[in-house]
């Protein structure tokens, strides 16, 4: 939902809190210019310097990154690449909703694996699934919960198929598949600039993966898929690390401190590796279950606060993932929880 009024507190998508660096901006102004006229030039139809400049700073080679207007174009050129109506492609349960929709435009089948509420990674099923192409979270959406690289290299020793590390949260981990891309061909680590960049409205996202396996992506890619604007805006706010990694500490300063506090209500809180936490709300009385957290979701509702519920499902439909927002946003979300706890029926 993108309200449309004001007022709102906007925790429901998981965006950025805080405004991208002022980098960004000018880079944007600059390549625009008094009159625009660059704005009649197509742009770089690789993204080539984007490109090189994401396989600087990850240590890769250019042959290896691809770039795409943002993280879902990315994931629909590697589903139309590895899925469609032969074979299966693999999932878990819960994960990203746009996965199995991928999957269904190409009138593919899905080997689904689901979770339980551990969430702890289930390296054989994933080895066994016989999809031709995996995709994983991780973090994972939408628990938070993060794989170690050990984990996620079991998978790969063991999985035949290519294995695809959504790594759209990975700037609020411990840590990052990417190391693993030296010793694992069958490995497509994504990555976005929406989340921890704060460039949701410029839809810039990438991969990066053997050479030959973006040669594939290459292939069925559209010619111009990120446009000049968003190309200078990514390079803007990628050469700007000190000013992403105040913001990012921030942030996961925030979260942690708000997961220990819901904690401390006996509310169950999926460890985060991401900008948001999975929360189970409890009544004053301790009843939790899916019309708990429905009774909470409408209670922030009306307070003009927007989170997530995920009722399709047993494991996350208590539950309700919050992103973290500013400290006063965050005070005002635990202000309406609160008032719930005393006023709801």
């Amino acid at each position: 939902m993108q309200p449309s009024d004001e007022g709102w507190i906007k925790l429901n998508t998981n965006e950025c809190p805080y405004p991208p660096s002022p980098r960004v901006v000018a880079a944007v102004v600059d390549e625009v210019g008094i009159e625009g006229a660059s704005l009649r030039r197509y742009p770089s139809p690789t993204s080539a310097p984007l490109r090189e400049q994401i396989a600087c700073i990850q240590g890769v080679s250019v042959e290896q990154v691809i770039v795409g207007n943002g993280s879902d174009d990315i994931l629909n050129l590697l589903v139309r690449v590895f899925g469609g109506p032969e074979v299966a492609t693999g999932l878990t349960l819960p994960s990203y909703s746009l996965y199995p929709v991928l999957v269904a435009i190409q009138d593919g089948g899905t080997e689904m694996i689901e979770f339980d509420r551990s969430m702890r990674l289930p390296v054989a099923r994933i080895a066994s699934s016989g999809a031709t192409a995996f995709f994983l979270t991780s973090p994972n959406a939408p628990t938070g919960v993060g794989f170690t690289n050990v984990e996620l290299e079991a998978v790969l020793r063991e999985f035949p198929g290519i294995l695809v590390v959504d790594e759209a949260y990975a700037p609020f981990a411990e840590e990052n598949a990417v190391p693993l891309l030296k010793a694992h061909r069958n490995l497509v680590v994504v990555r976005t600039l929406s989340k921890a960049h704060a460039l949701a409205g410029i839809r810039v996202g990438y991969a990066l993966a053997d050479a030959e396996t973006i040669g594939l992506l290459d292939r069925v890619r559209d010619s111009y898929n990120v446009n000049r604007l968003s190309q200078v805006a990514a390079a803007a706010a990628l050469g700007d690390a000190s000013y992403y990694d105040a913001i990012i500490g921030k942030i996961k300063r925030t979260r942690d401190h708000w997961a220990q506090e819901w904690a401390k209500r006996d509310w169950f809180v999926y460890r985060s590796s991401a900008n948001f936490l999975f929360v189970e709300p409890r009544r004053a009385g301790g009843e939790s279950g899916p019309a708990v957290a429905q009774s909470l979701f409408e209670y922030f509702t009306m307070r003009k606060i927007l989170v997530r519920t995920f009722l399709s499902h047993a494991l996350t439909a208590s539950f309700l993932r919050i992103s973290v927002g500013t400290d006063d946003e965050m005070f005002a979300v635990d202000e309406a929880i609160q008032a719930w706890l005393t006023n709801a029926p």
